[in-house]
């Protein structure tokens, strides 16, 4: 039975070495390391936005810089925001601290290049031996007690002969580039959601200023309904409309009043304070206006802007260092060990050169009987980086469909803003006619009603179509991934009142090496 255990195992074992050829094969024209060499991903990508021959959407240019994008908005408020939000914003900080954690464990698989353990040892033994253990029972140890001092060093070095300790590092340098990725995707919806929170209070401010100045004129209606009820020009139908009407309008106000208080107290949180009257630090002002036209550059750069397109990639990149990693199992691990120890029962003989002794040599070590084990942790990997490499490709299409998205949304709402305003216009001056008409008795109050319900909802609804061109806009700089640049910027380029956020931070290991020198990290 043994016998056969033995045979069987062998075979398997040859198995292994037949199936590990293909990775050894390669091993020493790869820089001495199994598994594959990273290749990016193809990426699916349109050649042009569907849009391209709108005058108002700039394909065409070099570079396009959207670094600081709100600037596009010629809004003072709006830029202090910026710059408060990216200082202050916790989930920024969350963000940056993820990416000391990347560089810490970057650290320790470069360290893992030196020798894997090292340690110091000592120990201090009061001995007694017994004199009875032996076989003829008669007492032979004079001196059956005594002191045992040990001290001493041990080493072990496991060379990376099939380069798995190389292409772990590779995978944490990968991971520790998707978390910076990360911090810049957090950054670039960050800064988008401050400039939406932002342009959202200014619409619900400019739809309180016109519900009041409808309720005023709508109450001026009423009283001319009243009057003419009173002198007995009219029945009493006139008056119960104007009220109507004028109950409608008022309604909006404690509506449009929430609005506004939800998004200050949403903006609040993306400046990381606590949440209070924003109106008074802002002071009056209007929907942020946008330019008619935007560079938006070719669809194929967002694979450089985009940092979640980025990010997809560098996980796939970690992913399939760890392919070698799971492979090098396939092969025997080499070592060096040694031990230096000093040993005496006196304490003052301990580091006499007569107490010391020691143990060097090489070792060996493999798994041969786990092929299967081994072989499907491989397989498991490569699988893992497969479904990666589809993650990325999708993140591509969905990255070039919210631009579009964005896109024709700009467009569109700025062609929605000029229809409406014709009409505010247009139904405003009815209005006017209606009004003075009704109060010489041309017409009744039923048209001067309607054409005041419709101002309402004209009005309204042209608000809420001037703030989505700005939203769109800043939708369309978020899908392109603008706005992460301004971390590289220096402190005194962009100014801010509050500290520093990596004043806050704690030191950082320096990956380039396992040494231990802490030096400043470089993220905000």
């Amino acid at each position: 039975m043994l016998r056969t255990y033995l045979a069987r195992s062998c075979f398997m074992l040859g198995c292994l070495l037949l199936g590990g050829c293909a990775e050894f094969h390669g091993w020493a024209h790869n820089q001495f390391k199994v598994g594959p060499n990273y290749a990016k991903p193809a990426a699916p990508i349109a050649e042009h936005w569907i849009d391209v021959n709108d005058p108002r959407v700039i394909s065409d240019a070099h570079y396009v810089d959207d670094s600081a994008w709100w600037n596009a908005f010629g809004d003072p408020a709006l830029d202090d925001l910026m710059r408060r939000s990216f200082n202050d914003n916790l989930t920024l900080r969350a963000a940056s601290m993820r990416v000391l954690q990347a560089q810490a464990q970057r650290a320790v698989a470069a360290g893992l290049l030196m020798p894997q353990s090292q340690q110091a040892v000592g120990q201090y033994q009061r001995v007694q031996l017994s004199n009875a253990g032996n076989a003829i029972g008669i007492p032979v140890l004079p001196f059956r007690n005594f002191d045992n001092w040990t001290t001493g060093f041990t080493a072990s070095w496991e060379l990376d002969v099939w380069g798995r300790i190389r292409r772990n590092l590779e995978s944490a340098d990968a991971r520790l580039d998707a978390s910076v990725e990360d911090y810049d995707d957090v950054l670039v919806c960050l800064l988008a959601e401050t400039a939406a929170a932002y342009t959202e209070m200014r619409a619900f401010e400019q739809r309180l200023v016109y519900a009041r100045e409808n309720v005023r004129n709508q109450e001026g209606s009423y009283g001319i309904a009243k009057s003419r009820f009173e002198n007995g020009a009219v029945s009493e139908l006139d008056v119960t409309q104007a009220d109507s009407n004028l109950a409608q309008t008022e309604a909006l106000i404690p509506l449009f009043e929430k609005g506004l208080r939800l998004a200050n107290n949403r903006l609040c949180v993306l400046l990381g304070v606590p949440p209070h009257d924003l109106r008074q630090e802002l002071g009056a002002g209007h929907i942020p206006k946008s330019p008619s036209d935007v560079v938006v550059g070719i669809p194929a750069d967002l694979l450089r802007r985009r940092p979640d397109v980025r990010r997809a990639e560098r996980q796939v990149a970690a992913q399939s260092a760890q392919i070698g990693v799971a492979t090098a199992e396939l092969f025997p691990t080499f070592a060096i060990n040694g031990t230096m120890n000093w040993q005496a029962q006196d304490f003052s003989d301990l580091l006499s050169s007569a107490a010391f002794g020691g143990t060097v040599g090489p070792s060996f070590n493999w798994n041969i009987l786990n092929y299967g084990r081994i072989r499907n942790n491989v397989l498991a990997q490569d699988a893992r980086f497969q479904e990666l490499a589809v993650l990325y490709q999708h993140t591509v299409l969905s990255a070039n469909a919210e631009t579009e998205d964005a896109i024709v949304s700009f467009l569109q709402s700025q062609n929605q803003v000029k229809v409406l305003a014709r009409g505010v216009a247009s139904t405003k001056r009815s209005v006017e006619l209606a009004l003075a008409q009704y109060r010489e008795g041309d017409v009744d109050f039923n048209r001067v009603f309607n054409l005041q319900s419709t101002l309402v909802t004209q009005q309204d609804e042209l608000v809420a179509a001037e703030a989505d061109v700005a939203i769109s806009l800043i939708k369309v700089y978020k899908s392109l991934g603008g706005g992460w640049q301004i971390r590289l910027q220096p402190y005194d380029e962009f100014p801010v009142e509050a500290e520093p956020i990596d004043a806050a931070m704690p030191p950082m290991v320096d990956a380039t090496d396992g040494a231990g020198e802490l030096v400043a990290p470089e993220m905000p």
